[in-house]
């Protein structure tokens, strides 16, 4: 439908190829697209801000990601990552490219020099043109910190040093109680046509978006989600262990009742159609793979076609 307003929440590689065939599809139809992207994950690094999941999908739309990795800079060198661990410089277990730091660099010039974390996103894409609007979901400090037996961690110490293999006991959100969504976030959803929910982890990359105060509520339009679950495991990464961590079954039907408040349509791969029942939402049983951007499209396109039933 030309003119149609698509808002996308997303976190992560998954989020961020998800928004490949959102792009794609949307240019087909002459749609308009925005995506709110998780900040939970965001950290200060040898003094500098780094912002996982914006910059996951600025590269991926940008063509400058790092297809093997999926993450950071295609043609990456690690020169500085070296000189700081001949340095001792903690932490030596989170590596930033140098290419990648250049990023990172300017972002906290300008986070220094006052300027929102929405307006630094929407300088930067000036060079990587993504093709979308890309909105962080507050420009406020939201860090997911993860619960532990003894102690709590940083979810990036969590998942980057220890691979999610010390046992979780909840995920807390910090400052996202007092944070409010970062500017051009509720105008984008009261003016959405219709809402996606990118196959992205539940748990930390969707839900620290959903739990900034306002932006649930403004999820008035018709919304569809994407399943990140396929045949009882996580699509990539390690969805798996947060759900256990919050007592939530590791498929899609788990995943679907996490949004069911707010769902329309909840599309699941066909190996799980006849296992997934949420309650009040229409279930779609579609192909889930992204195996390229046109099958990613297709997706897009059986997502809003739910959206028109």
């Amino acid at each position: 439908m030309v003119g149609m307003r698509i808002v996308v929440l997303a976190g992560g590689i998954g989020g961020a190829r998800f928004l490949l065939g959102v792009r794609e599809h949307a240019r087909s139809i002459g749609a308009e697209v925005t995506a709110i992207v998780n900040v939970g994950d965001d950290v200060w690094m040898h003094g500098l801000r780094i912002c996982p999941d914006l910059d996951s999908v600025m590269y991926t739309l940008g063509d400058g990601i790092d297809p093997g990795r999926g993450w950071g800079r295609a043609g990456e060198t690690w020169s500085v990552k070296e000189e700081l661990a001949s340095y001792g410089a903690e932490p030596t277990w989170f590596g930033l490219g140098d290419r990648d730091i250049a990023t990172h660099l300017v972002r906290s010039t300008m986070l220094a020099a006052g300027q929102p974390l929405s307006a630094i996103t929407a300088r930067l894409c000036e060079r990587w043109q993504p093709g979308i609007n890309l909105l962080p979901a507050s420009d406020d400090r939201v860090e997911t910190h993860v619960v532990l037996a003894d102690r709590a961690i940083h979810f990036q110490e969590w998942w980057v040093r220890h691979k999610a293999e010390l046992p979780a006991q909840r995920f807390v959100f910090l400052g996202a109680e007092t944070a409010t969504p970062a500017s051009g976030v509720m105008e984008a959803l009261a003016q959405a046509d219709v809402i996606l929910i990118a196959p992205s982890n539940p748990v930390v990359s969707i839900a620290p978006i959903l739990a900034i105060p306002g932006i649930k509520d403004a999820l008035k339009a018709p919304v569809a989600g994407i399943s990140p679950i396929i045949g009882g495991a996580p699509v990539r990464g390690m969805a798996d262990k947060c759900l256990s961590a919050i007592g939530v079954e590791c498929t899609a039907a788990g995943v679907g009742s996490l949004y069911a408040d707010f769902l329309t349509a909840w599309l699941v791969d066909p190996a799980d159609a006849d296992d997934t029942v949420v309650n009040g939402v229409t279930v779609v049983p579609t192909p889930l793979w992204m195996t390229d951007v046109p099958t990613t499209a297709t997706m897009v396109r059986s997502a809003l076609s739910a959206l028109e039933k």
